[in-house]
Protein backbone atom coordinates (compact mmCIF):
# COMPACT_ATOMS: atom_id res chain seq x y z
CA UNK A 1 0.00 0.00 0.00
CA UNK A 2 3.15 2.17 0.00
CA UNK A 3 2.41 3.16 3.54
CA UNK A 4 4.64 2.87 6.90
CA UNK A 5 3.27 -0.26 8.97
CA UNK A 6 1.23 0.22 11.69
CA UNK A 7 3.13 -2.15 14.20
CA UNK A 8 6.88 -2.05 13.75
CA UNK A 9 8.78 -5.16 11.76
CA UNK A 10 11.64 -6.83 14.17
CA UNK A 11 15.20 -6.50 12.44
CA UNK A 12 15.61 -9.66 11.09
CA UNK A 13 12.42 -9.05 8.74
CA UNK A 14 13.71 -5.73 7.55
CA UNK A 15 17.11 -7.15 6.48
CA UNK A 16 15.49 -9.90 4.82
CA UNK A 17 13.21 -7.39 3.13
CA UNK A 18 16.54 -5.22 1.54
CA UNK A 19 18.46 -8.34 1.19
CA UNK A 20 15.16 -8.70 -1.74
CA UNK A 21 15.80 -5.08 -3.28
CA UNK A 22 19.26 -5.79 -3.24
CA UNK A 23 19.06 -8.77 -5.53
CA UNK A 24 16.97 -6.63 -7.76
CA UNK A 25 19.65 -4.43 -8.63
CA UNK A 26 22.19 -6.19 -11.63
CA UNK A 27 25.79 -5.36 -9.61
CA UNK A 28 24.01 -8.11 -7.12
CA UNK A 29 23.13 -10.68 -10.45
CA UNK A 30 25.49 -13.86 -10.64
CA UNK A 31 26.08 -13.44 -14.13
CA UNK A 32 26.12 -9.96 -14.78
CA UNK A 33 29.16 -8.36 -17.11
CA UNK A 34 29.49 -4.72 -16.60
CA UNK A 35 30.96 -2.53 -19.18
CA UNK A 36 30.57 0.73 -18.45
CA UNK A 37 32.25 3.52 -16.47
CA UNK A 38 29.20 2.73 -12.98
CA UNK A 39 28.73 -0.70 -12.28
CA UNK A 40 28.21 -0.86 -8.71
CA UNK A 41 31.43 -1.93 -8.06
CA UNK A 42 32.53 -1.72 -4.36
CA UNK A 43 36.20 -3.07 -3.58
CA UNK A 44 35.70 -3.51 0.32
CA UNK A 45 32.92 -5.93 1.79
CA UNK A 46 32.44 -3.96 5.01
CA UNK A 47 31.24 -1.12 2.92
CA UNK A 48 29.20 -3.32 0.61
CA UNK A 49 27.47 -4.77 3.84
CA UNK A 50 26.83 -1.01 5.57
CA UNK A 51 25.00 -0.66 2.65
CA UNK A 52 23.19 -3.83 2.03
CA UNK A 53 24.42 -3.84 -1.29
CA UNK A 54 22.64 -1.00 -2.44
CA UNK A 55 25.68 0.30 -4.67
CA UNK A 56 23.71 1.97 -7.46
CA UNK A 57 22.22 5.04 -5.29
CA UNK A 58 18.63 6.82 -6.54
CA UNK A 59 17.67 8.67 -9.17
CA UNK A 60 19.04 9.10 -13.02
CA UNK A 61 21.24 11.63 -13.96
CA UNK A 62 18.37 13.91 -14.71
CA UNK A 63 15.88 13.30 -12.21
CA UNK A 64 16.24 11.90 -8.60
CA UNK A 65 13.03 10.41 -8.82
CA UNK A 66 13.66 8.65 -11.66
CA UNK A 67 13.75 4.19 -12.32
CA UNK A 68 17.10 3.39 -13.09
CA UNK A 69 16.75 -0.02 -15.40
CA UNK A 70 19.88 -1.66 -13.97
CA UNK A 71 18.88 -1.29 -10.57
CA UNK A 72 14.89 -2.13 -9.83
CA UNK A 73 15.88 -2.88 -5.99
CA UNK A 74 16.98 0.67 -5.43
CA UNK A 75 14.46 2.54 -7.61
CA UNK A 76 11.85 0.69 -5.54
CA UNK A 77 13.71 1.55 -2.37
CA UNK A 78 13.22 5.39 -3.34
CA UNK A 79 9.42 5.12 -4.24
CA UNK A 80 8.83 3.01 -1.14
CA UNK A 81 10.55 5.32 1.14
CA UNK A 82 8.68 8.90 -0.57
CA UNK A 83 5.20 7.16 0.25
CA UNK A 84 6.49 6.13 3.65
CA UNK A 85 7.71 9.36 4.58
CA UNK A 86 4.54 11.25 2.82
CA UNK A 87 2.45 9.02 4.86
CA UNK A 88 4.02 9.73 7.97
CA UNK A 89 3.85 13.58 7.20
CA UNK A 90 0.18 13.41 6.72
CA UNK A 91 0.27 11.64 10.71
CA UNK A 92 1.96 13.73 12.06
CA UNK A 93 -0.29 17.14 10.71
CA UNK A 94 0.10 18.12 7.12
CA UNK A 95 -2.77 16.07 6.19
CA UNK A 96 -3.35 17.44 2.59
CA UNK A 97 0.57 17.33 1.25
CA UNK A 98 0.42 15.64 -2.19
CA UNK A 99 4.26 15.15 -2.75
CA UNK A 100 7.61 14.93 -1.15
CA UNK A 101 11.02 13.49 -1.87
CA UNK A 102 13.89 12.47 0.55
CA UNK A 103 16.94 14.27 -0.81
CA UNK A 104 20.58 13.24 0.17
CA UNK A 105 21.19 16.86 1.51
CA UNK A 106 20.42 18.20 4.43
CA UNK A 107 18.19 21.42 5.75
CA UNK A 108 19.81 24.60 3.82
CA UNK A 109 20.84 23.03 0.77
CA UNK A 110 17.79 21.37 0.57
CA UNK A 111 16.12 24.98 0.86
CA UNK A 112 18.99 26.13 -1.89
CA UNK A 113 17.29 23.82 -4.42
CA UNK A 114 14.43 24.80 -3.60
CA UNK A 115 15.52 28.37 -4.44
CA UNK A 116 16.82 27.22 -7.12
CA UNK A 117 14.45 25.41 -9.32
CA UNK A 118 11.97 28.99 -8.83
CA UNK A 119 14.78 31.22 -10.37
CA UNK A 120 13.32 29.29 -13.91
CA UNK A 121 9.78 30.05 -12.92
CA UNK A 122 10.75 33.94 -11.90
CA UNK A 123 13.73 34.86 -13.92
CA UNK A 124 13.30 38.69 -13.05
CA UNK A 125 13.25 38.27 -9.24
CA UNK A 126 16.49 38.83 -7.12
CA UNK A 127 15.60 39.17 -3.53
CA UNK A 128 13.94 36.77 -1.18
CA UNK A 129 12.06 37.92 2.28
CA UNK A 130 13.49 36.24 5.25
CA UNK A 131 12.04 36.95 8.73
CA UNK A 132 15.27 37.49 10.88
CA UNK A 133 16.22 34.08 12.27
CA UNK A 134 19.67 33.81 13.20
CA UNK A 135 21.00 30.51 12.27
CA UNK A 136 23.45 30.85 9.46
CA UNK A 137 22.60 27.44 7.11
CA UNK A 138 19.08 28.94 6.35
CA UNK A 139 20.85 32.79 5.70
CA UNK A 140 23.59 30.81 3.44
CA UNK A 141 21.11 28.72 1.68
CA UNK A 142 19.57 32.21 -0.12
CA UNK A 143 22.74 33.38 -0.95
CA UNK A 144 24.45 30.13 -2.59
CA UNK A 145 21.42 30.21 -4.32
CA UNK A 146 22.77 33.97 -5.72
CA UNK A 147 20.15 35.89 -4.05
CA UNK A 148 19.76 38.84 -1.72
CA UNK A 149 17.94 37.70 1.38
CA UNK A 150 16.06 40.61 2.60
CA UNK A 151 16.38 40.76 6.53
CA UNK A 152 12.57 41.62 8.57
CA UNK A 153 13.73 42.55 12.01
CA UNK A 154 11.02 40.66 14.58
CA UNK A 155 8.80 42.31 16.49
CA UNK A 156 8.97 41.51 20.51
CA UNK A 157 5.78 40.84 22.29
CA UNK A 158 6.35 40.20 25.60
CA UNK A 159 9.09 38.24 25.79
CA UNK A 160 8.24 36.35 22.31
CA UNK A 161 9.71 37.57 18.64
CA UNK A 162 7.17 37.45 16.35
CA UNK A 163 6.68 38.26 12.65
CA UNK A 164 6.41 42.07 12.00
CA UNK A 165 3.60 41.50 8.72
CA UNK A 166 3.67 45.27 7.89
CA UNK A 167 7.11 45.32 7.78
CA UNK A 168 7.34 42.00 5.46
CA UNK A 169 3.90 43.17 3.51
CA UNK A 170 6.00 47.02 3.29
CA UNK A 171 8.43 46.11 1.86
CA UNK A 172 7.09 43.86 -0.87
CA UNK A 173 5.25 46.89 -1.96
CA UNK A 174 8.90 49.03 -1.92
CA UNK A 175 10.40 46.00 -3.40
CA UNK A 176 7.49 44.81 -6.48
CA UNK A 177 6.50 41.51 -6.14
CA UNK A 178 7.41 40.63 -9.54
CA UNK A 179 11.26 41.37 -7.70
CA UNK A 180 10.96 39.29 -5.11
CA UNK A 181 11.33 35.25 -5.52
CA UNK A 182 10.07 34.32 -2.71
CA UNK A 183 9.22 34.70 1.40
CA UNK A 184 11.28 32.12 3.57
CA UNK A 185 9.49 31.64 7.03
CA UNK A 186 10.49 29.54 9.58
CA UNK A 187 8.74 27.10 12.35
CA UNK A 188 11.10 25.58 14.51
CA UNK A 189 13.30 27.97 16.32
CA UNK A 190 15.18 28.53 19.28
CA UNK A 191 12.93 30.25 22.23
CA UNK A 192 12.45 33.56 22.66
CA UNK A 193 11.99 33.49 18.68
CA UNK A 194 8.71 31.59 17.93
CA UNK A 195 7.34 30.11 14.58
CA UNK A 196 6.31 32.81 12.04
CA UNK A 197 2.92 34.02 11.61
CA UNK A 198 2.61 30.93 8.74
CA UNK A 199 -1.52 31.66 8.15
CA UNK A 200 -0.86 35.17 7.60
CA UNK A 201 2.19 35.03 5.60
CA UNK A 202 0.19 32.23 3.00
CA UNK A 203 -2.23 35.14 2.61
CA UNK A 204 -0.23 37.53 1.87
CA UNK A 205 1.86 35.39 -0.84
CA UNK A 206 -1.40 34.52 -2.21
CA UNK A 207 -2.46 37.89 -2.68
CA UNK A 208 0.70 39.23 -4.25
CA UNK A 209 1.27 35.92 -6.11
CA UNK A 210 4.98 35.15 -4.26
CA UNK A 211 5.83 31.60 -3.53
CA UNK A 212 6.33 30.60 -0.22
CA UNK A 213 8.70 28.11 0.82
CA UNK A 214 8.87 27.28 4.84
CA UNK A 215 11.93 25.69 6.89
CA UNK A 216 10.71 23.32 8.66
CA UNK A 217 13.32 21.94 9.93
CA UNK A 218 12.63 19.93 12.95
CA UNK A 219 8.87 20.84 12.84
CA UNK A 220 7.52 17.57 11.75
CA UNK A 221 8.19 16.26 15.61
CA UNK A 222 6.36 19.67 16.80
CA UNK A 223 1.70 18.72 16.01
CA UNK A 224 1.70 22.91 16.32
CA UNK A 225 4.51 23.20 13.97
CA UNK A 226 2.56 21.11 11.10
CA UNK A 227 -0.92 22.45 12.06
CA UNK A 228 0.95 25.95 11.36
CA UNK A 229 1.48 24.43 7.43
CA UNK A 230 -1.46 23.21 6.81
CA UNK A 231 -3.64 26.07 7.91
CA UNK A 232 -1.33 28.04 5.63
CA UNK A 233 -1.87 25.86 2.93
CA UNK A 234 -5.33 26.00 3.50
CA UNK A 235 -5.98 29.78 3.45
CA UNK A 236 -2.84 30.78 1.67
CA UNK A 237 0.19 29.89 -0.23
CA UNK A 238 2.51 27.45 0.81
CA UNK A 239 4.54 25.81 -2.12
CA UNK A 240 7.21 23.62 -0.54
CA UNK A 241 8.09 23.51 3.33
CA UNK A 242 11.47 21.05 4.15
CA UNK A 243 13.05 19.29 7.12
CA UNK A 244 15.81 17.08 8.28
CA UNK A 245 15.92 13.88 9.07
CA UNK A 246 18.60 13.66 11.81
CA UNK A 247 16.46 15.79 13.75
CA UNK A 248 12.56 14.69 13.30
CA UNK A 249 13.16 10.38 12.51
CA UNK A 250 16.61 10.06 14.78
CA UNK A 251 19.37 8.81 11.87
CA UNK A 252 22.35 10.24 10.87
CA UNK A 253 22.85 13.82 9.65
CA UNK A 254 22.88 14.33 5.99
CA UNK A 255 19.09 13.94 4.51
CA UNK A 256 15.90 15.80 4.10
CA UNK A 257 12.78 16.09 2.76
CA UNK A 258 11.11 18.08 0.44
CA UNK A 259 7.17 18.60 0.65
CA UNK A 260 4.88 20.12 -0.74
CA UNK A 261 0.93 20.94 -2.33
CA UNK A 262 1.36 21.07 -5.59
CA UNK A 263 2.49 17.90 -7.25
CA UNK A 264 4.26 19.21 -10.29
CA UNK A 265 6.33 21.93 -8.43
CA UNK A 266 7.49 19.15 -6.07
CA UNK A 267 9.06 17.40 -9.54
CA UNK A 268 10.31 20.39 -10.83
CA UNK A 269 12.72 20.48 -7.62
CA UNK A 270 13.78 16.93 -8.19
CA UNK A 271 14.59 17.14 -11.67
CA UNK A 272 16.59 20.42 -10.73
CA UNK A 273 18.97 17.75 -8.94
CA UNK A 274 21.71 17.24 -11.18
CA UNK A 275 22.96 13.51 -11.41
CA UNK A 276 22.04 10.51 -8.98
CA UNK A 277 22.01 10.63 -5.11
CA UNK A 278 23.18 8.50 -2.50
CA UNK A 279 20.39 6.21 -1.12
CA UNK A 280 21.72 6.53 2.19
CA UNK A 281 19.48 8.95 3.44
CA UNK A 282 16.29 7.14 1.91
CA UNK A 283 17.93 3.44 3.28
CA UNK A 284 18.44 5.32 6.95
CA UNK A 285 15.18 6.43 7.02
CA UNK A 286 13.15 3.46 5.45
CA UNK A 287 14.86 1.39 8.11
CA UNK A 288 13.98 3.25 11.01
CA UNK A 289 9.91 3.90 10.14
CA UNK A 290 9.78 0.47 9.24
CA UNK A 291 11.47 -0.62 12.81
CA UNK A 292 9.09 2.07 14.86
CA UNK A 293 6.02 1.59 12.56
CA UNK A 294 3.32 4.61 12.78
CA UNK A 295 2.35 2.92 16.76
CA UNK A 296 6.01 3.92 17.52
CA UNK A 297 6.23 7.17 16.09
CA UNK A 298 2.98 8.42 17.27
CA UNK A 299 4.80 6.95 21.01
CA UNK A 300 7.74 8.79 20.30
CA UNK A 301 5.87 12.93 19.60
CA UNK A 302 3.63 11.99 22.62
CA UNK A 303 6.86 11.13 24.70
CA UNK A 304 8.33 14.47 23.59
CA UNK A 305 5.47 16.93 24.28
CA UNK A 306 5.40 15.12 27.54
CA UNK A 307 9.10 15.85 28.19
CA UNK A 308 8.57 19.44 27.53
CA UNK A 309 5.65 20.07 30.00
CA UNK A 310 7.82 18.61 32.45
CA UNK A 311 11.38 20.56 31.44
CA UNK A 312 8.92 23.71 31.24
CA UNK A 313 7.57 22.77 34.83
CA UNK A 314 11.60 21.80 36.35
CA UNK A 315 13.28 24.31 34.46
CA UNK A 316 10.95 27.77 36.24
CA UNK A 317 11.60 25.71 39.72
CA UNK A 318 15.55 26.27 38.90
CA UNK A 319 15.18 29.67 37.55
CA UNK A 320 13.21 30.78 40.93
CA UNK A 321 15.67 29.63 43.11
CA UNK A 322 18.20 31.47 41.78
CA UNK A 323 16.10 34.69 41.00
CA UNK A 324 16.11 34.03 37.28
CA UNK A 325 12.75 33.37 35.40
CA UNK A 326 11.89 30.92 32.77
CA UNK A 327 10.77 33.52 29.71
CA UNK A 328 7.05 33.29 28.88
CA UNK A 329 7.30 31.93 25.33
CA UNK A 330 3.88 29.90 24.94
CA UNK A 331 4.02 29.91 20.81
CA UNK A 332 7.37 28.17 20.98
CA UNK A 333 6.55 24.21 21.41
CA UNK A 334 10.23 23.13 21.38
CA UNK A 335 12.07 25.39 22.75
CA UNK A 336 12.29 26.92 25.71
CA UNK A 337 14.60 29.85 27.54
CA UNK A 338 15.43 30.80 30.79
CA UNK A 339 17.06 34.23 31.43
CA UNK A 340 20.59 35.05 32.60
CA UNK A 341 20.49 38.70 34.35
CA UNK A 342 21.98 38.15 37.38
CA UNK A 343 24.95 36.53 35.29
CA UNK A 344 24.78 39.28 32.55
CA UNK A 345 25.10 42.16 35.09
CA UNK A 346 27.71 40.67 37.34
CA UNK A 347 30.50 40.33 34.69
CA UNK A 348 30.01 40.24 30.80
CA UNK A 349 32.53 36.77 30.10
CA UNK A 350 30.38 34.91 32.64
CA UNK A 351 27.17 34.25 30.35
CA UNK A 352 29.64 32.77 27.49
CA UNK A 353 31.61 31.02 30.77
CA UNK A 354 28.26 28.99 31.71
CA UNK A 355 28.45 27.89 28.10
CA UNK A 356 31.59 26.31 28.37
CA UNK A 357 31.18 24.98 31.79
CA UNK A 358 28.10 23.29 30.56
CA UNK A 359 29.84 21.84 27.37
CA UNK A 360 32.74 20.76 30.16
CA UNK A 361 30.56 18.85 31.62
CA UNK A 362 29.14 17.17 29.26
CA UNK A 363 25.79 19.15 28.66
CA UNK A 364 25.42 19.22 24.75
CA UNK A 365 22.97 21.43 22.59
CA UNK A 366 22.01 23.97 25.33
CA UNK A 367 22.57 27.54 24.10
CA UNK A 368 23.98 30.15 26.24
CA UNK A 369 23.26 33.61 24.33
CA UNK A 370 24.54 36.56 25.70
CA UNK A 371 23.44 40.09 25.10
CA UNK A 372 25.37 42.49 22.10
CA UNK A 373 27.24 39.32 19.94
CA UNK A 374 27.82 40.73 16.35
CA UNK A 375 28.32 38.36 13.89
CA UNK A 376 29.20 39.03 9.85
CA UNK A 377 27.47 36.24 7.58
CA UNK A 378 28.61 36.27 4.11
CA UNK A 379 29.30 40.54 4.44
CA UNK A 380 25.66 41.00 6.44
CA UNK A 381 26.50 41.90 10.36
CA UNK A 382 23.87 40.50 12.41
CA UNK A 383 23.90 42.82 15.68
CA UNK A 384 22.58 40.73 18.50
CA UNK A 385 23.58 37.41 16.82
CA UNK A 386 21.68 34.26 18.27
CA UNK A 387 19.03 36.37 20.09
CA UNK A 388 17.24 37.05 16.79
CA UNK A 389 17.18 40.45 17.17
CA UNK A 390 19.56 43.46 17.57
CA UNK A 391 18.79 44.26 21.73
CA UNK A 392 17.02 41.81 22.94
CA UNK A 393 16.47 43.05 27.11
CA UNK A 394 18.19 40.19 28.79
CA UNK A 395 21.21 36.94 27.98
CA UNK A 396 19.64 33.82 28.30
CA UNK A 397 20.18 30.09 27.78
CA UNK A 398 18.42 27.74 25.90
CA UNK A 399 16.60 24.69 25.78
CA UNK A 400 15.02 22.18 23.87
CA UNK A 401 12.66 19.00 24.32
CA UNK A 402 13.02 17.64 20.60
CA UNK A 403 11.98 13.89 19.90
CA UNK A 404 14.09 10.93 21.73
CA UNK A 405 14.90 13.18 24.90
CA UNK A 406 14.36 11.04 28.41
CA UNK A 407 13.32 11.95 31.65
CA UNK A 408 16.90 11.05 32.77
CA UNK A 409 18.68 13.72 29.91
CA UNK A 410 15.80 16.65 31.47
CA UNK A 411 17.17 15.64 35.45
CA UNK A 412 21.02 15.39 34.91
CA UNK A 413 21.20 18.65 32.85
CA UNK A 414 18.85 20.61 36.05
CA UNK A 415 21.65 19.23 38.55
CA UNK A 416 24.54 20.28 36.40
CA UNK A 417 22.54 24.04 35.28
CA UNK A 418 21.86 24.60 39.04
CA UNK A 419 25.64 23.23 40.08
CA UNK A 420 27.40 25.68 37.85
CA UNK A 421 24.84 28.51 38.49
CA UNK A 422 25.55 28.01 42.47
CA UNK A 423 28.97 28.37 41.50
CA UNK A 424 28.32 31.44 40.05
CA UNK A 425 26.21 32.47 42.51
CA UNK A 426 29.57 31.33 45.48
CA UNK A 427 32.18 33.54 43.21
CA UNK A 428 30.21 36.86 43.02
CA UNK A 429 29.45 36.22 46.79
CA UNK A 430 33.43 35.78 47.77
CA UNK A 431 34.28 38.73 45.33
CA UNK A 432 31.61 40.92 47.29
CA UNK A 433 33.33 40.06 50.19
CA UNK A 434 36.44 41.19 49.22
CA UNK A 435 35.49 44.12 48.21
CA UNK A 436 33.91 45.09 51.33
CA UNK A 437 36.75 44.30 53.24
CA UNK A 438 38.86 46.52 50.39
CA UNK A 439 36.32 49.11 50.93
CA UNK A 440 36.56 49.20 54.95
CA UNK A 441 40.61 49.08 54.89
CA UNK A 442 40.76 52.17 52.44
CA UNK A 443 37.72 54.19 54.88
CA UNK A 444 40.03 52.73 58.17
CA UNK A 445 42.89 54.45 56.40
CA UNK A 446 41.39 57.97 55.55
CA UNK A 447 40.30 57.68 59.32
CA UNK A 448 43.71 57.38 60.81
CA UNK A 449 45.21 59.84 57.90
Amino acid sequence: KGKCPEDGWDESTIELFLHELAIMDSNNFLGNCGVGEREGRVVSGLVARRHYRLIHGIGRSGDIAAVQPKAAGSSLLNKLTNSVVLDVIKLSGVRTVTSCFVVPMATGMSLTLCFLTLRHKRPKAKYIIWPRIDQKSCFKSMITAGFEPVVIENVLEGDELRTDLKAVEAKIKALGAENILCVHSTTSCFAPRVPDRLEELAVICANYDIPHIVNNAYGVQSSKCMHLIQQGARVGRIDAFVQSLDKNFMVPVGGAIIAGFNESFIQDISKMYPGRASASPSLDVLITLLSLGTSGYKKLLKERKEMFSYLSSELKKLADDHNERLLDTPHNPISLAMSLKNLDETNDAAVTQLGSMLFTRQVSGARVVPCGSVQTVNNYTFKGFMSHANDYPCAYLNAASAIGIKKQDVDVFLKRLDKCLKTFRKEAKQEKSVNEISDANTATEQLED
